[in-house]
């Protein structure tokens, strides 16, 4: 199944916007099988109304924050390693003194997406959605596991 980070879509070199972000998602969309992050405001709406499933990764604010600090330290482990556009996150010390550092970013977004999906369910506006909300790694785990056994019938 594709997958496509969608910061890669969105983040040019130097943490520019591609101007061409949106026009690629949609393209990418119109795939007949494919897996990808719900983010993007401006094409949500539209991605929204293609998924079949959204599975929503409802992990405590805790274990959230974890592993984004965690992963946020392995990429400056070194010089750092490159994300989306060939960007590498800037020193750890730019927490802080950066308003928007991916840390106080993952901070502020997470009740941001907890509503985002509520909204979804309570609107009931795309009809055979089904949402698949895992709370915590073992539930992550067991329904991988479920998947991938339905899978192999």
């Amino acid at each position: 199944m594709p997958y496509v980070e969608f910061e890669s879509f969105y983040l040019g070199p130097g943490w520019t916007v591609r101007e061409t972000w949106q026009d690629d998602v949609l393209r990418f969309l119109d795939g007949e099988v494919w897996a990808i992050e719900w983010q993007g405001e401006q094409v949500r709406e539209r991605l929204t109304a293609r998924l079949d499933v959204l599975v929503w990764l409802d992990h405590p604010r805790a274990l959230h924050m974890t592993r984004v600090v965690m992963r946020t330290l392995r990429r400056r482990v070194g010089r750092g390693s490159k994300i989306a556009g060939g960007n590498v996150e800037g020193p750890l010390r730019t927490f802080f003194t950066d308003p928007e550092h991916i840390v106080k970013l993952a901070w502020r977004y997470h009740p941001m997406m907890r509503a985002r999906v509520r909204k979804v369910i309570d609107e009931n506006r795309y009809p055979g959605l089904v949402v698949v909300r895992l709370r915590g790694q073992r539930q992550v785990d067991q329904w991988l596991r479920g998947a991938f056994d339905q899978a192999a019938v």
